[in-house]
């Protein structure tokens, strides 16, 4: 009997580490930092990234809502968000170049056959000073746990031949470490059991992780990217949240603002604006209350007081 393929919201995690706890929630503060304007997320499925008010994302999937309803059956009962472009987000070939204000990809590079060639395609589609806002399964905490890390000289090689080298690599070692339990693993027909899974997730295409990531080595790859593309991009965020890690680039070209009031917290933001609408509105006030007749009347008066008080 084959293995049904199975997709990685239903494997086991069992034997995975427990990540650190999330001292910062890393995903809301970067994005209320760094992202504004107009731009895209890829692959939001149904955990969007929560924008501030001051952003707006248009959602790019390989697959219109309907379609990733149909193959994604373990997330019925869940909203998908609506898929605003149909595009390979590795590629983004309906997107004109130079034209975002941000990209946000998060548990997509993992999934990559050519994580630096996206990443090159990614920043090409942004305006100078644009933004990349990128999160990677740090495999110690997730099923990819048995995996051994990707190496960037792995990734390098990757993009400099072509990944389909190692292509029947990656479902091979996918399959061999997430199926089955201990028990089932120690079962003499495992080896057999693996390899028709493999087959089977390489057959029907079915998007696994690529490529297996932890914080350190992340962090290397995107070091690699740097140094590629002519100190093209900066690293201007990176930490960890949680089993994921959170990056953000900016591209080269324009000097950084921030997207956010320099006063981080969200609260503070608020009252900020509450301050500002008031400011505006005693603003107003004493403009009409300037172009009345009772103003004009008593300014001998403001005038006299003025030079008393000695500030005329």
């Amino acid at each position: 009997m084959v293995e049904s393929v199975q997709s990685s919201a239903e494997l086991a995690t069992a034997g995975a580490a427990e990540p650190p706890p999330a001292y910062l929630d890393a995903r809301a503060e970067f994005a209320y930092r760094f992202l504004a304007g107009e731009g895209l997320e890829i692959g939001a499925l149904n955990r969007r990234l929560p924008l501030p008010a001051w952003a707006t994302a248009k959602n790019v999937d390989r697959l219109a809502t309907t379609e990733l309803r149909e193959t994604y059956r373990e997330l019925a009962g869940t909203e998908l968000t609506e898929v605003d472009v149909v595009d390979d987000g590795e590629r983004l070939e309906t997107i004109a170049a130079g034209s975002q204000d941000f990209i946000v990809a998060n548990h997509f590079l993992e999934h990559t056959d050519d994580p630096i060639g996206t990443i090159e395609t990614h920043l090409s589609k942004l305006k100078p000073g644009g933004i990349l806002f990128y999160a990677v399964p740090d495999k110690r905490f997730t099923f990819d746990h048995r995996r051994e890390v990707t190496t960037v000289e792995h990734i390098v090689h990757d993009h400099e031949e072509g990944p389909e080298w190692s292509r029947r690599e990656h479902y091979d070692e996918y399959a061999a470490a997430v199926l089955g339990g201990q028990g089932e693993r120690e079962a003499p027909d495992f080896a057999e059991r693996a390899e028709k899974f493999a087959r089977e997730l390489e057959a029907t295409q079915t998007s696994i992780h690529a490529h297996t990531f932890s914080a350190t080595s992340f962090l290397a790859l995107l070091v690699e990217c740097r140094r590629r593309f002519d100190e093209g991009i900066e690293i201007e965020a990176f930490a960890r949240h949680g089993a994921e890690v959170i990056a953000v680039l900016r591209k080269s070209g324009a000097a950084p603002t921030p997207a956010a009031p320099v006063q981080a917290a969200p609260e503070v933001a608020a009252e900020v604006d509450r301050l500002r609408a008031q400011t505006a509105q005693l603003e107003r006030e004493l403009r009409q209350l300037k172009a009345s007749s009772s103003w004009r009347v008593t300014e001998p008066l403001r005038a006299a007081k003025a030079r008393l008080s000695g500030r005329g």
